[in-house]
C-alpha cells in the first residue's frame, strides 16, 4: 500500500507539473513546442531502452536457477558466445544509431528555435543583477523608454527579440513555457528571439547559480493580446503619479528624505539613482523582490523593514522606520500605479 500511495502522489505532482506556468512540458510559443516535442522523443527512447534492458535482465534471472548452496558451473557454449557477440554487436549498432538520430533532432531543432524572425520586432532589453531583473522596452526617444524590473509585459502572437546582458555575475534568463534557458555574461552582450503564443502569466527564472539568493532570483512573464500590451507600454511610459493624498505626500518626503532614494528612480521626482529597480510603477506589478513576495501592503512593508529576513545577503540595507513613516512610505509606494 506504501507502494502504491507513492506511485498516486508521484503521479499527482507530474499531472500538477505539465500544467505548471513554470513547466517546458506546458508550451506556450513555437520555440517552446519545439523543444517539448524534442524532450518527448528523448523520453520515449529512453523508456523503450529501459523496457528491453528489464525485459533482459528479468529474461535472464528466470533461466538461471542455482541452489544458494552451489556455485555456478562454467560451460563451454561456442554457439551461444556466438549469438551474444551478435546480439552485443546489434546493440551497440542500434545504440550509436539512435545516438546519432537524437543528435540530428537536437541540431534541427536548435535551428528551428533560433529561426524565428521579424522585420518589426517587439524589443527588450534584459539585465541581470544580483540578485533582481532589469527590463528596459528602448525607445529612440529617451524619455519614451520604459524601466521595469521583475515582471516582463510581451504582446501574443509577435516576435520578441531580446537583448541580454549581466551587471555582475553570469546568469540565465529561463521561461520554460516559452524558450529555453539563455545565459547572461558580464561584459558581453547577446540576443534571441521568442514568441508567445497563449496569453497568461508565466514564471521565469535564473538557471545559473549566482549566489547566495540565486533560487530567490525570479520573475514574471506577462503574455498578453497586443491592446492590452500596447496600453501597458503607454501608461509605463508615464511619470510617477501626482497625488494631493496628505498620506501619499508624507510618504513622497519620507521616500526622498531617507535611503530610498539613494539607490531607486521614480520618475517625476528627484529620485533617480539605478542601483536598484526602477519603482516609478512599483503598485502596477503583481510582485516584488524578484518575484518572491507578492505586491501587497504587509509584504512591502515587512521587505522595507528587513529585507534580509526574506533574502539573506540581498543588497537592500534594512529600514529601521518609525511606524507612521513606514505607513506613509507604503502608502506612498502603493499609490504608484
Amino acid at each position: 500500500m506504501k507502494a502504491l500511495r507513492t506511485l498516486a502522489w508521484i503521479i499527482v505532482f507530474g499531472l500538477l507539473g505539465c500544467q505548471s506556468n513554470h513547466s517546458s512540458l506546458s508550451a506556450a510559443g513555437p520555440q517552446s513546442k519545439n523543444i517539448e516535442w524534442l524532450y518527448w522523443l528523448i523520453f520515449w527512447i529512453c523508456l523503450a531502452v529501459f523496457v528491453l534492458v528489464m525485459v533482459f535482465f528479468a529474461h535472464g534471472t528466470a533461466r538461471t536457477k542455482v541452489d544458494e548452496q552451489e556455485m555456478a558451473p562454467v560451460m563451454e557454449n561456442p554457439e551461444g558466445d556466438r549469438r551474444a557477440r551478435v546480439a552485443v554487436s546489434v546493440a551497440v549498432t542500434v545504440t550509436v544509431i539512435t545516438l546519432f538520430v537524437v543528435l540530428a533532432f537536437s541540431i534541427v531543432t536548435g535551428n528551428t528555435v533560433e529561426g524565428l524572425s521579424s522585420k518589426n520586432p517587439v524589443t527588450i532589453q534584459i539585465i541581470g543583477h544580483q540578485w533582481w531583473w532589469e527590463a528596459r522596452y528602448p525607445n529612440p526617444q529617451a524619455d519614451l523608454t520604459v524601466v521595469t524590473a521583475n515582471e516582463i509585459h510581451v504582446p501574443v502572437g509577435l516576435p520578441v527579440v531580446v537583448l541580454t546582458s549581466s551587471a555582475d555575475v553570469i546568469h540565465s534568463f529561463w521561461v520554460p513555457n516559452i524558450q529555453g534557458k539563455r545565459d547572461l555574461l558580464p561584459g558581453y552582450q547577446s540576443a534571441f528571439w521568442f514568441q508567445a503564443d497563449k496569453p497568461g502569466i508565466y514564471h521565469g527564472q535564473c538557471a545559473e547559480f549566482c549566489g547566495e539568493q540565486h533560487a530567490h532570483m525570479g520573475f514574471e512573464m506577462v503574455a498578453e493580446p497586443v491592446d492590452k500590451f500596447q496600453n501597458w507600454l503607454s501608461q509605463q511610459r508615464k511619470p510617477s503619479a501626482q497625488s494631493t493624498d496628505p498620506s501619499v505626500l508624507r510618504g513622497r518626503e519620507v521616500f526622498l528624505t531617507h535611503s530610498c532614494v539613494l539607490c531607486h528612480t521614480v520618475r517625476g521626482t528627484d529620485a533617480g539613482s539605478k542601483v536598484g529597480p526602477d519603482l516609478t510603477h512599483l503598485a502596477s506589478r503583481r510582485m516584488i523582490a524578484g518575484a518572491t513576495l507578492s505586491n501587497e501592503s504587509g509584504s512591502l512593508a515587512g521587505w522595507i523593514t528587513d529585507p534580509q529576513r526574506v533574502k539573506p545577503g540581498v543588497l537592500m540595507p534594512a529600514n529601521p522606520l518609525p511606524p507612521d513613516d513606514l505607513d506613509a512610505l507604503v502608502t506612498y509606494l502603493r499609490s504608484l500605479q
